[in-house]
């Protein structure tokens, strides 16, 4: 049997891909020359498992998405107040380049728009730092979110500092202001270069989970970043991540995110999952089309929205066992707690890694007290798909927390109270398409 989550997530690329809305950026002439029907998504769990459909190991320069990674470098090696000293939190509902400072202090207002990310670089790393060193400093940071090293695009970073006058008289104004106490020029080269490090939305979402994983890789297992630094970053992520868009992202998606105008796109749900997705062409803010589409089908389909899904429970699962021996022998999921997502997806990798070679499996919701809808759609695929391997399923429900557990097309289910009524009648058996009666 097939997860259900690549299925899903092709046939969500698939509805996308007609919009040829936007461009590649085309300030930039190397990102202006982009594939513009690249497109991919990938989801990364908490523990490490990454789900993908499309172009996901295509490379592109990650650009603006550095930036909450480099500001979780910052706040680690120099502490909050220094760092907020210099940069405030503010959404600036403006451009993501507009020449943004605080009237009385010359304060960026956040780190997502590029004065608060220029500043924010000079403070990765250690005062003492060269300019070579800190982007080493920053390259090597990206790349423990990332589980892997990181590269660097040096023809993108060429194209971008020829064209970074805006950049630059940003920064002299920063300079002049005392935010920043380096060579202006010198920063913004660094800059540049911080965004023209080479990713994947494989790789993205896997920086991402490592934020929806406290600062933890899930790969790696490295503690990347401490705990209030997620939060921080997280936090500054929601309200000023899509730039002049983020309050309509906001209301519609509800997670904590951040673009690139290479057409990167990623998301961090605490406690769940890290998403990305890549498609180049963009719109007026600088933000993918698609990906921000893709964006709103994901929190609708499955109920993503920060504000109204708290965390999954990770122990789902309670256990995995068989009763019964020989040719009645029957393989029991016993499920527990509400199921949501992330926990579903759970139930879906244990079913899967467990690969049953019984001819009879059950999932026990005995304990389960609450599912939304996207998991029963879930977990009734799961029992589809072990009818079409040849199972018969028994769905242990007493309390009737599926209330039509339809299976779909092929898909046949034995709705039971108990375990033990699977050897002994009256059963309820609901084959795709409805209910067929008692057995």
């Amino acid at each position: 049997m097939r997860s259900v989550i690549p299925d899903y997530l092709a046939e969500v690329l698939e509805d996308v891909r007609s919009d040829t809305s936007g461009e590649p950026a085309g300030y930039i002439p190397e990102l202006a020359a982009a594939e513009p029907e690249r497109l991919g998504a990938v989801f990364a769990m908490v523990d490490g498992a990454v789900y993908g459909a499309g172009d996901i190991d295509v490379e592109f320069t990650i650009q603006s998405i550095s930036k909450p990674f480099t500001y979780a470098l910052a706040l680690s090696d120099r502490g909050f107040d220094p760092v907020l000293a210099k940069v405030g939190v503010e959404p600036s509902g403006e451009a993501f380049n507009e020449i943004s400072l605080e009237s009385d202090t010359g304060r960026p207002l956040n780190p997502m728009i590029n004065a608060g990310a220029i500043t924010t670089h000079s403070m990765a790393g250690s005062e003492d730092l060269s300019p070579a060193e800190r982007v080493e400093r920053v390259v090597h940071g990206l790349s423990a979110f990332a589980g892997r090293r990181l590269k660097m695009d040096e023809a993108v970073c060429a194209s971008e500092m020829e064209s970074a006058h805006r950049n630059l008289a940003i920064a002299y104004m920063l300079r002049s202001h005392d935010i920043l106490t380096e060579d202006p020029r010198a920063v913004v080269d660094g800059y540049i270069r911080q965004c023209s490090v080479l990713v994947t939305a494989r790789d993205l979402a896997m920086m991402a989970a490592t934020l929806a994983n406290r600062g933890v890789n899930p790969l790696t297992g490295e503690q990347v970043i401490r705990g209030p630094v997620v939060r921080q970053v997280l936090s500054v992520m929601a309200t000023c991540g899509m730039y002049d868009a983020a309050g309509d992202w906001a209301t519609q998606v509800g997670i904590p995110a951040k673009s690139g105008v290479a057409g990167g796109l990623i998301g961090a749900l605490p406690g769940q999952i890290g998403i990305a997705t890549f498609s180049p062409r963009l719109d007026p803010h600088g933000n993918s089309v698609r990906g921000v589409s893709l964006f709103e089908r994901f929190s609708s389909d499955m109920g993503l929205h920060v504000m109204e899904v708290p965390a999954a429970a990770r122990a789902v699962v309670r256990s995995n066992h068989v009763v019964g021996s020989g040719p009645d022998a029957i393989r029991v999921f016993q499920l527990q707690g509400g199921i949501r997502f992330a926990g579903a997806e759970r139930v879906v990798r244990e079913v899967l890694d467990t690969a049953p070679a019984e001819a009879r499996v059950a999932l026990d919701l005995t304990m389960v007290h609450s599912i939304d809808d996207v998991s029963r759609r879930m977990l009734l695929e799961v029992v589809r798909r072990l009818t079409l391997d040849g199972r018969e399923v028994y769905l242990v429900d007493p309390e009737s927390i599926i209330p039509d557990p339809d299976p779909g097309d092929g898909g046949r289910v034995t709705v039971i109270g108990d375990v033990e009524e699977a050897v002994s009648p009256p059963r309820t058996v609901v084959q795709g398409g409805g209910r067929s009666g008692e057995a």
